[in-house]
C-alpha cells in the first residue's frame, strides 16, 4: 500500500489549495487550508462543526479548536492561525448546516473521507502534483514544513499525539537529499 507523502513545495501547495477557489468552491479550499494548518487527521477535520471554530454568542472566531481525537481519544487544543481564519471567514459566508465541511444534500452531514480524498486528488491532479498525495498528506505537510522551520521533532511528536518518535520520523518524509544537506552544510573547523 502506498504511503502518503507530504507536499514539500510551497508553491505547489498554494496552487493546490487555490485550485478550488478558481473553481468556485470555497469549502474545498478551506478544507485544504485548515487541513494543513491544523495538522488534524482527516476524520477529525471532517467532524468539525461551526461551533468548534466560531463563538456565536460573541460573534467571532475562536482562537483555538478544542477536540477529542477520534483515533487516540486524547484531547487536543489547536491554535487557529490567521491564514486558517481567512479561509474560515470565506467559508462562513456560504455556511450551510452545522458542519464546516458538510455535504450538499438535503440532510446535511459531514463530507465522507472518500469524498475528501477525491477533493484532494482532483486538486493535486489539476496542478500536476506528483507523488502519493492523499488526505494524510495535509497532516504530513504541516509536519514537514514545521520541521524545516526548526520546530523540534519532539514538539511535532506531541502535536501529532504519536506514541513513538519512529512514527514522527516517517511523517517528516526525510530523504537522502535532506540528510546530504546536513552533512554538506556543516562547517565545524
Amino acid at each position: 500500500m502506498p504511503v502518503a507523502e507530504p507536499i514539500k513545495n510551497k508553491s505547489q501547495l498554494t496552487k493546490m489549495a487555490k485550485f478550488w477557489l478558481k473553481h468556485g468552491n470555497v469549502r474545498n479550499y478551506t478544507m485544504i487550508i485548515l487541513g494543513v494548518y491544523s495538522a488534524l487527521r482527516m476524520v477529525d477535520l471532517l467532524r468539525l462543526k461551526w461551533k468548534d471554530v466560531y463563538d456565536f454568542d460573541l460573534q467571532e472566531f475562536r482562537r483555538h479548536i478544542v477536540l477529542t481525537e477520534k483515533k487516540t481519544g486524547k484531547q487536543t487544543i489547536i491554535a487557529i492561525n490567521c491564514k486558517a481564519i481567512v479561509a474560515l471567514k470565506m467559508c462562513f459566508q456560504e455556511k450551510r448546516g452545522e458542519f464546516i465541511f458538510g455535504n450538499n444534500r438535503k440532510e446535511p452531514k459531514a463530507l465522507s473521507r472518500v469524498q475528501a480524498w477525491r477533493i484532494i486528488k482532483i486538486a493535486a491532479k489539476g496542478v500536476k502534483l506528483d507523488g502519493q498525495i492523499s488526505c494524510h498528506s495535509l497532516r504530513k505537510t504541516f509536519g514537514y514544513f514545521a520541521w524545516k522551520a526548526g520546530v523540534l521533532p519532539v514538539m511535532l511528536m506531541d502535536i501529532f499525539n504519536h506514541s513513538s518518535f519512529e512514527i514522527t520520523k516517517r511523517y517528516l518524509g526525510i530523504t537522502q537529499e535532506d540528510r546530504d544537506k546536513v552533512y554538506l552544510g556543516m562547517v565545524l573547523c
